[in-house]
């Protein structure tokens, strides 16, 4: 019979031995893999890509790994084959205990998308543990009157291994005395007792040996012994008699040391030392002599260690109750752990999604995670929820499994990371709580184009600059980070297409300095602009614009220029002033301009030498030159003035204009003739040569036109016909007509002066003398109002006439001036 069960137990281990690969999926949410305990290292599970259906290859594309709700991890996954294999030897015992079926749970994450499989490997246990004695050598004392049928229980033997592998039966040896008999705790392994086949007489035999031995079902079975040692004790009459068979015990599992868990009471029959009691704690596993403690005068059951509701939730205690004359009796206190919610809810975050582009859509995956809570009998309903107001939200998924999700939009710009806090909460009572921080980056892209300080930037370089000069910077912000942040500047030209600002100007790509690539002129160009276009390095790049106005800031490089007198560099200019004028008497005056602007432009006149500094004076502001007392017979005719005219730069330029005035009673022709005595050179100047051919052509066409006029009217001009010569007519009817010379600025001609242009006769000498200062009537010394002429010839005088010359000429100064 033994043989047969022997047998039927060895075929059942070798069946569950070959499903230890059995894999079964449970719904569709949970991949179940069976493994036998003791697998070697590299010991292959499954594959995990066939039982999800992806293709070979998949779990390396998506990163797929293992993740464990403990903090050990027993497999690892080949990515590229799917292979799901043993990462270290398992040892059922210490992954689990005494609990059955052992099975270790994990998680299979893969990404991109985020996905999340849950998984679960049951570990099947094989006979690697053989039962054991604590006590290898236990004592009883038994009376020799004990009477037969008489039950002693012996200690249990410890099995680590469950089901089939575990304790099984116990054998004793040969002996005429005692029988086994197996039996079975509520909650433990199986004990034995020694059942009384025949009365002890110790005086025939005092002590019996005997042999236990504790056999497991494995295949083969192991086993393992105990030697007891039975001594028979003189006569007792009585045995101690427990007050009830079992003490029912609830103790909660919070409960300190030293806690009273129940109180046992025997009595004995008989007198003086065999009716006094002692206690104890007998045949008893070793985690109950671990956690319980009994007082062996007053039968007071104690805690000794701490209790946990979720290791173990009852506890069968033997109690052995001895008199003084060596009888016992036994009894059982069945100790009912309370269930407390001492344990807060545990989270497990299985993976994150950092850092997170901030561009997600909502509900994208930032991470996976598990809430489990060891009380859930007593804790309650346990709750999930973040503890700030965050751009998330937690979604369940399965079970006790949670995602979390993105509620809103993103913006790494306000805030570039985040800090989640996941708060997991029972109802108790108490609450308890547990929180688990997630730390979420996220990454930065290109959303933000390049701002420029400013819409517009003015900057100034003067003129006469250096090539490749440092003229300013524009300078632009981009809020996002890395290459989407890197700028880069360039020009672009004006919107009508302008190209020539490239020629001027040039930017630093890096950082945006412009420089001056040619020298400046003021007085060629004021001012010009163009846009800068920053660029980030994003993929898809933004930019922005920004007008740069460039002003050329003037230099005083430029010289006053004498637009009035004429400099023709051989003869000075020769003015006549009467000797009847009076003090402020306009001699003439100096008109000049200055190619600069602003301050560098504003010109004072100032004489600088002079025959007499007493008698002429020259108008700071607009350089007219006139007398300052009335002129005397003293005074010398020939009056030189030099007239130094300055700008007001820094450093100021100047230049200086010669004049040569001369102190006259009359207008004649000596006078016109008179040169500066220091220059007799009769050579005419290329200059002058031109002038009188364009004075000759002008005469020409005058003469035409006055040609046309005299045959309109004849009947006038006959007796005049050969009275006036060429020149007379000249003199008489020529009138040019030339636009006045206006001066900017301070170097305006304010008054109009007459000029007349007047010609020699009799002389032998044909060229013309040009722009002669035509002087106001002043009386002759000849009655007969004529004035002589170097040839003895004489022009007729005619005051209306010259008042009439004197008003045409008064706003006119020949164009040859400019």
């Amino acid at each position: 019979m033994a043989g047969a069960r022997r047998k039927s137990l060895q075929s059942r281990q070798v069946g569950s031995l070959l499903i230890f690969l059995c894999v079964s999926v449970g719904g569709a949410t949970t991949i179940r893999y069976s493994v036998a305990e003791e697998m070697e290292s590299g010991s292959f599970v499954a594959n995990v890509a066939k039982d999800l259906g992806l293709e070979v290859g998949k779990l390396a594309a998506r990163r797929a790994r293992l993740v464990s709700e403990g903090n050990k991890m027993h497999f690892r996954l080949h990515r590229k084959t799917g292979d799901l294999f043993v990462k270290e030897k398992l040892d059922r015992e210490s992954l689990c205990g005494k609990a059955d079926p052992c099975v270790l749970h994990f998680e299979i994450i893969l990404v991109e998308p985020l996905q999340s499989f849950r998984a679960e490997v049951r570990v099947f246990d094989i006979n690697d543990n053989a039962p054991v004695f604590l006590n290898k050598e236990p004592l009883l004392k038994i009376p020799e009157s004990t009477p037969l049928g008489s039950r002693f229980p012996l200690q249990s033997a410890q099995d680590l291994d469950v089901g089939l592998n575990g304790l099984q039966n116990y054998t004793l040896s040969a002996n005429g005395y005692f029988h086994l008999h197996t039996r079975f705790r509520s909650h433990g392994p199986k004990y034995a007792e020694l059942v009384l086949n025949k009365p002890l007489d110790r005086e025939e035999q005092p002590e019996v040996n005997l042999t236990i031995m504790a056999v497991d079902g494995g295949s083969p079975p192991k086993s393992g012994t105990a030697h007891i040692r039975v001594v028979v004790l003189d006569v007792n009459d009585h045995v101690p008699q427990f007050s009830r068979p079992v003490y029912p015990a609830q103790v909660s599992e919070n409960s300190p040391n030293g806690s009273l868990v129940a109180t046992v009471t025997a009595m004995d029959l008989d007198e003086g030392t065999n009716k006094a009691i002692t206690y104890s704690l007998a045949q008893n596993p070793e985690a109950i002599l671990k956690t319980f403690q009994i007082d062996s005068q007053t039968g007071e059951v104690r805690l000794r260690g701490t209790l946990d509701f979720e290791d173990i939730e009852t506890y069968d205690i033997d109690i052995q109750a001895t008199d003084g004359g060596g009888l016992s009796a036994h009894s059982k206190v069945l100790v009912e752990v309370v269930d407390v919610n001492d344990n807060p809810p545990e989270v497990m975050v299985s993976s994150v999604s950092s850092p997170l582009p901030e561009d997600s859509p909502p509900q994208t995956v930032v991470a996976l995670f598990t809430i489990r809570d060891r009380d859930i009998r007593v804790g309650g309903k346990v709750t999930c929820f973040l503890r700030e107001d965050l751009p998330f939200v937690i979604k369940p998924t399965f079970g006790n499994s949670y995602s979390l999700v993105t509620d809103r939009s993103l913006d790494r710009e306000e805030v570039s990371g985040y800090n989640i806090t996941l708060v997991a909460m029972d109802t108790g009572p108490p609450s308890l709580s547990a929180e688990t921080m997630i730390e979420v980056l996220i990454s930065d892209v290109n959303d933000n184009p390049p701002i420029f300080r400013e819409d517009s930037y003015i900057l100034t370089v003067r003129e006469n600059n250096s090539p490749a000069v440092f003229i300013g910077q524009v300078h632009a912000e981009d809020l996002d980070l890395g290459e989407n942040a890197q700028i880069t500047y360039s020009l672009l030209p004006p919107k009508n297409g302008d190209l020539s600002v490239f020629a001027y100007i040039s930017i630093n790509s890096d950082n945006g300095k412009l420089y001056a690539l040619r020298t400046m002129d003021y007085e060629a160009i004021q001012d010009f602009q163009f846009v800068v276009k920053a660029t980030d390095g994003g993929f898809l790049s933004l930019n922005s614009q920004a007008t740069v106005r460039v002003v050329v800031l003037d230099d005083n490089d430029n010289r006053p220029m004498i637009l009035y007198p004429l400099q023709n560099g051989t003869l000075p200019y020769n003015d006549l002033v009467p000797r009847s004028a009076e003090a402020g008497y306009l001699v003439t005056k100096v008109v000049a301009v200055d190619g600069d602007s602003g301050q560098n432009s504003w010109l004072s006149y100032h004489l600088l030498k002079a025959t007499d500094l007493g008698l002429f004076c020259v108008q700071r502001q607009n350089g007219e030159i006139r007398t300052l007392r009335q002129i005397s017979e003293r005074d010398p005719m020939m009056q030189k003035l030099i007239i130094l005219i300055q700008d007001h730069g820094q450093p100021a330029l100047s230049t200086t204009v010669s004049l040569n005035i001369l102190l006259v009673d009359g207008f004649s022709e000596p006078y016109l003739q008179f040169q500066d005595p220091t220059k007799h050179s009769r050579k005419v100047n290329p200059s002058t040569k031109y002038l009188v051919i364009s004075l000759a052509i002008l005469s020409f066409l005058f003469l035409l036109s006055v040609t046309v006029i005299f045959i309109i009217h004849v009947y006038q001009k006959i007796k005049y016909r050969e009275k006036f010569t060429i020149q007379e007519h000249f003199y008489d009817d020529c009138n040019f007509s030339n636009n006045l010379v206006q001066g900017q600025g301070n170097g305006s001609l304010s008054q109009p002066c007459p000029y007349e242009m007047c010609s020699a006769t009799g002389t032998g000498n044909s060229e013309f003398r040009f722009l002669k200062r035509f002087m106001p009537n002043f009386p002759f010394p000849h009655a007969t109002g004529e004035i002589k002429m170097e040839a003895g010839s004489s022009l007729p005088l005619n005051s209306e006439r010259n008042k009439s010359r004197r008003s045409e000429g008064h706003d006119q100064v020949s164009d040859d001036y400019m």
